[in-house]
């Protein structure tokens, strides 16, 4: 019997690469988005279910995961990709713009585990794999508010895997990279319009241009699609999942460095030449 995944925010970017992914081999999918497109996907088949899901609202959630259960019996893996990103100035972040990150990138996951923990109890596995970021190892500057948004989402799904270890569900995190190809970095593009104010101008232009000669490749929709399988189908305890060289060049300068070191390394990418 085919194995079901239920994936937030399929309709570009990760989302949609992980759907495919997961379809090509043989998995039931369900890719969820709140408007659902089905021109979104270049193929259709019986084991491609669409379904409305907005990660915002606790009724859709119910919902979709009834209805996932309806139509293939069982949710094996739920993978929650559905996110916002944010560049700005905290100073200039407006509340409404930091709850609306909260609501879709923090709540949103904590809102989907909870309404398929109990499905996936009762069946006595499953896999909750949730897409935070490098961020969430090392933090970089003008994104405060995203930053934080998926820290959350890091210590809530570590301290979840050992809450549901007895019931034999794993909880795991896949943390990319920057990835400019995709729709979610031109939104957050967009998203920051006029929250980065003139004093903070010269720095951001510094930053944003050194990030153009990133001494990595960036991440791509494939090497997440990866990530994921890899964490969908692993025997083991592992947590966190690394996709795409640059979260791997981070990673090991964090946790094989001493923090002074680390800590220098970044300023140095952040500021070249203006002392710390």
């Amino acid at each position: 019997m085919n194995k079901t995944i239920v994936i937030t925010g399929t309709s570009s970017g990760y989302g949609k690469a992980i759907a495919t992914f997961f379809l090509d081999r043989g998995w039931n999918v369900v890719a969820t988005m709140r408007r659902p497109d089905p021109t979104v996907f270049a193929t259709t088949s019986e084991r491609l279910k669409l379904l409305p899901l907005d990660v915002t609202d606790a009724d859709s959630i119910g919902r979709a995961i009834v209805a996932s259960v309806a139509t293939f019996g069982a949710v094996d893996v739920l993978v929650n990709n559905a996110g916002l990103g944010l560049a700005s100035a905290v100073e200039a972040t407006p509340y409404t713009r930091v709850r609306e990150i909260f609501e879709t990138n923090t709540f949103g996951v904590f809102s989907t585990c909870r309404a398929v923990i109990p499905q996936m109890r009762e069946q006595g596995h499953g896999i909750i794999i949730n897409v935070t970021s490098s961020a969430g190892i090392a933090p970089m500057p003008l994104v405060a508010v995203y930053t934080a948004s998926k820290c959350a989402v890091e210590g809530f799904t570590e301290s979840l895997s050992y809450e549901l270890d007895q019931f034999a569900i794993k909880a795991r995190l896949v943390e990319p990279g920057y990835a400019p190809t995709t729709n979610f970095v031109a939104n957050t593009g967009a998203r920051m319009q006029g929250l980065i104010p003139a004093d903070y101008a010269s720095f951001a232009q510094a930053y944003f241009e050194r990030m153009t000669s990133y001494p990595t490749p960036y991440c791509t929709e494939m090497e997440v699609a990866e990530t994921v399988f890899a964490a969908a189908t692993e025997e083991g305890k592992r947590i966190r999942y690394l996709a795409g060289p640059d979260t791997k060049l981070v990673a090991d300068l964090r946790w094989t460095t001493s923090e002074d070191h680390y800590l220098e390394k970044m300023r140095e990418m952040f500021s070249p030449g203006v002392a710390s």
